[in-house]
């Protein structure tokens, strides 16, 4: 591409620096002309600092042809840039990245100058193990995310590892005094204004303690700041810390941002949802708004700021920001600096609508490439549009308008969409705040109907735990049961539930009330306290779980992601397990032992479940989850959480008997409720452990015990973060007398009684409704075929019907009803009569009709059984509808906090009773002929 006369004259019309520069030096325009149109990638950057690294490792360096070599590689760069970006050759992307990447080369080449000549004289610092110990150089701000504007100053944090004194040179000195005297070099060699201009301005404000501190901090120094005097503000800054010298790639990287991450990231990502950022940045804007509209008025002609100013480039980054703050300590995928990348994340993760997303994305791609252009014009760091006609008439040119009254519109509309959307995320939203602290004074009619509230109230009021909190706390405390009581007023319950409600709605926040990020979430978001009285109105169970759970609170604001677990299985679980397995890489590669990654499982759990009681009470969606969904979501959780904990112990278990990497010849089979998928919410989970290992193999069963008992405590262990699940193994070979684990090939002789070691009949009920669930995948091919093997095995008719009738006998000998209520899953005509008619037709036909081996589940069973003609079609249809009706039963009480559910006479409903008679009816038919 040649260099032709419309080129070079859109250039100088959009840039006078430009036009300088090319004037003064004519081989610069031939240099555009011939390397004008390859994009600037490192390896381009690296031909234009040519020159400045050739002198920059000379055994002797002169610092002043250093520095004019790098100012005038600037210029060329500089150049190179504007015209790709004029002539629309370098997507935003391109711009940011080449001038970020230039500046980390600059630093880089300056670093070894300056240490290369200091080292003749006062030596080098080296660290306890006689390595070379570098300064560390954080880049902060768009340095640090990668996104410098083209003018932009570079926001810079200098440290070092440790104290000592310098060696190898004619006199020692401090590591603080050498890296004091690199860091002032630097800063002189990039920024002096000098014939060739300057290469970068350095800005150090954002160090501990900004122009007051130290030029240079040691990480303990560092760390030390953070814990003692760190603020919110500071938080916010080092979103975008990054370690930019060492270079990345270089021998010396590795462990220097290992040292400084480990200090940054417990400051800047708290390990809970952290809510409470949310006034603090929006504090920060606002002092950021008044600091710019103060300049506008001693300087109106910058008034117009599209990177302060409203609806501008900061509210984007607020914005983004604040996600990372509230959510990064316990997602890690959100701890990444470019703006853009945190937005594609947000909206991936459901977080902000895809509309609002194109929004935010094409308001900042619009508003960068604005304000690069406004600092192409004298190569200045400005923001403000400018006020003369001749020059917006330019700028509208610049920007590909076709004329001023068009680029002002389009603007407009850029900042417009961007305040609104800033607006709606930060600005809380009416709550009365002038609410009187008695509660017996907010607006419910009559107030004298609500005694339980009343009462509670006033045993909050005179309680420790209140009068402990801050002002601020107890300010939206109040606030919130105001606000609460309002909203259920409107309702058409009666008084009596009302106040329950009210009650459940005090407990929750008295047991949030210490952890104020909840009152603020709460206080942000008061359009979710709709959805937390349906929540609490619906279930006590679901009340109780929230406040063991807090963290949990997020999760009706957020809501399902993109992906449901019932329209897309596959990629739902799919992309969870990836999440959950990020998250454990997370802590695990910081040396955890476990106790983190069980808190992490735990905290998915409690998410997953959750949702799922939200779906199933319509909370957030168009119509409830049915129950059969209910238990499928609930029992695919159970088989991933499995899973990803036999993957994460594994490890440990290598290690424990110093083993090679090798994967483990070892499986979970669920029973009960897990392996027919019908879990509940707080059900116990079944299951036994198989492994496979030849004879000759004596360490095995020792390693593959001490693996189960690793297993089960991650599972069964109450961690900070609460209980997983409780594990029930008695269903293995020979129960509690048994082995914890078994040998595929035993238990196959077991089940299949080649032997005196033989299953019981009641064994083989259980493994009618047993699966593989986790682990090694061939095991659980082998266990299919042994369990259909056991299944169709032929079986005398009189000795099973006996077997089964006093196996049902004992049970409901082991859970006696002494009231005249009927026990939907105990009594006679309940769901265990339905599920041992199941189980015997399994066992007792299975062998001469195939279609019964299948763990398919009792109702569809029930089906299969009828279309082989070994029960009535019609009676197994009432019976498939009592079993549903008897689940929902059973679900509605436990979400009501019924450890049993009995209906008593009063409340056996006719289809209730037709249901019963029905079951009774089926056991005769097929239990008692």
């Amino acid at each position: 591409m040649n260099l032709n006369k419309s080129s070079l004259e859109r250039v100088f019309e959009h840039s006078a620096y430009a036009k300088r520069w090319l004037s003064a030096r004519p081989q610069w325009q031939e240099e555009l002309e011939r390397e004008g149109q390859r994009a600037l990638d490192p390896g381009v950057i690296e031909e234009i600092l040519e020159q400045a690294k050739h002198f920059a490792q000379e055994p002797v360096v002169d610092l002043e042809i250093v520095a004019r070599e790098l100012r005038l590689a600037r210029q060329r760069f500089m150049l190179r840039l504007i015209y790709r970006d004029l002539l629309d050759q370098a997507p935003l992307g391109e711009v940011t990245q080449a001038i970020s990447q230039f500046a980390e080369r600059v630093l880089a080449i300056g670093i070894q100058a300056i240490s290369q000549d200091m080292s003749l004289t006062v030596g080098r610092p080296y660290a306890e193990d006689r390595s070379p110990m570098p300064l560390m150089v954080v880049g902060m701000g768009k340095l640090g995310g990668r996104e410098l504007n083209v003018s932009s100053d570079i926001d810079l944090v200098f440290l070092y590892e440790e104290e000592g004194d310098t060696q190898g040179g004619s006199k020692s000195i401090s590591h603080h005094e050498w890296f004091t005297r690199l860091g002032k070099k630097l800063m002189g060699l990039l920024a002096e204004v000098q014939a060739e201009g300057f290469v970068f301005r350095v800005d150090m404000r954002l160090r501990p303690n900004g122009d007051s501190g130290p030029l240079v901090c040691s990480l303990g120094m560092l760390e030390e700041y953070f814990t003692v005097q760190g603020r919110e503000w500071e938080r916010y800054a080092w979103i975008k810390g990054r370690l930019v010298y060492p270079p990345e790639g270089s021998d010396q990287y590795p462990k220097r941002v290992k040292l400084l991450q480990d200090i940054v990231r417990p400051f800047v990502y708290r390990r809970y949802l952290d809510f409470g950022v949310i006034a603090a940045i929006r504090d920060l804007h606002g002092q950021i708004q008044a600091e710019a509209e103060k300049r506008s008025l001693a300087h109106p002609e910058r008034a117009a700021d599209i990177k302060l100013g409203r609806g501008g480039i900061r509210e984007i980054e607020f914005l983004a920001q604040m996600f990372q703050l509230v959510r990064g300590g316990q997602d890690p995928s959100l701890r990444i600096r470019p703006t853009l990348d945190v937005l594609q994340l947000v909206v991936d993760k459901q977080l902000i609508q895809p509309q609002d997303y194109q929004a935010l994305t094409q308001a900042y791609d619009y508003l960068r490439r604005l304000e690069h252009r406004l600092q192409y014009w004298e190569d200045a760091q400005t923001h403000h549009l400018p006020n003369d006609d001749l020059a917006q008439e330019r700028l509208s040119r610049a920007m590909n308008h076709a004329t001023v009254d068009e680029f002002r519109q389009t603007l407009s509309a850029h900042r417009d969409r961007v305040a609104t959307l800033f607006a709606n995320a930060f600005v809380l939203k009416p709550i009365d705040s002038d609410v009187d602290h008695e509660v017996a004074d907010a607006p419910w009619n009559p107030p004298e109907c609500y005694e339980q509230l009343k009462a509670a109230w006033s045993t909050w009021q005179g309680g420790a735990r209140y009068r402990s909190l801050t002002d601020g706390s107890r300010r939206r405390f109040i606030q919130l049961i105001s606000y609460s009581c309002k909203q259920i007023a409107d309702t058409d319950w009666s008084l009596e539930k009302k106040d329950r409600v009210l009650v459940r709605m005090l407990n929750l926040l008295e047991s949030i009330a210490r952890r104020s990020s909840y009152l603020a979430l709460l206080s942000e978001y008061p359009h979710i306290t709709a959805k937390l009285i349906a929540l609490i109105s619906s279930s006590s169970w679901g009340t109780d779980y929230l406040i063991k759970h807090p963290h949990l609170l997020d999760d009706l604001l957020t809501g399902q992601g993109q992906y449901s677990p019932e329209e897309h299985p596959e990629v739902y679980w799919d992309q969870l397990r990836a999440e959950v397995n990020l998250m454990l890489d997370d802590v695990l590669d910081q040396g955890d032992q476990g106790e983190r990654a069980m808190d992490i499982l735990r905290q998915v759990h409690h998410t997953e479940t959750f949702l799922t009681l939200l779906a199933e009470l319509g909370i957030g969606r168009s119509e409830p989850l049915a129950i059969e969904k209910v238990s499928d979501r609930l029992s695919a959780l159970a088989d991933l959480i499995l899973s990803i904990t036999l993957q994460r112990v594994w490890p440990f278990v290598l290690k424990k008997f110093k083993l090679e990497s090798i994967e483990p010849q070892f499986a979970i089979i669920a029973y009960g409720k897990l392996g027919g998928k019908e879990l509940g919410y707080a059900s116990d989970l079944d299951i036994v452990f198989l492994y496979d290992a030849p004879p000759e193999d004596q360490a095995a069963p020792e390693i593959y015990s001490f693996f189960a008992r690793r297993l089960i405590a991650w599972l069964t262990t109450a961690t900070p973060a609460g209980v997983l699940f409780e594990i029930d193994t008695r269903l293995r070979p020979n129960g509690v007398s048994g082995l914890l684990v078994t040998n595929l090939e035993s238990f196959r002789r077991y089940q299949l009684r080649e032997g005196d070691n033989a299953a019981w009949v009641w064994e083989h009920q259980a493994l009618t409704r047993a699966r593989y669930c986790a682990g090694d995948q061939r095991i659980g091919q082998h266990f299919e075929e042994i369990r259909e093997a056991v299944l169709a095995q032929q079986r005398d008719t009189p000795t099973l019907k006996q077997e089964i009738r006093s196996m049902r006998l004992k049970v409901s000998e082991g859970h006696p009803n002494d009231t005249d209520s009927f026990d939907v899953k105990h009594d006679s005509g309940g769901m265990v009569d339905i599920e041992f008619v199941v189980q015997y037709l399994v066992l007792q036909h299975s062998g001469r009709y195939p279609t019964l081996l299948g763990n398919w589940g009792n109702i569809a069973l029930l089906k299969r059984a009828a279309d082989a003609g070994l029960i009535a079609n019609e009676l197994a249809d009432q019976v498939a509808n009592a079993y549903r009706l008897y689940r929902e039963y059973q679900h509605r009480a436990r979400l009501d906090g019924a450890e049993k559910t009995r209906i008593a006479p009063a409340d056996m409903t006719d289809v209730l009773q037709q249901a019963r008679n029905a079951v009774k009816l089926l056991w005769q038919d097929v239990l008692e002929t």
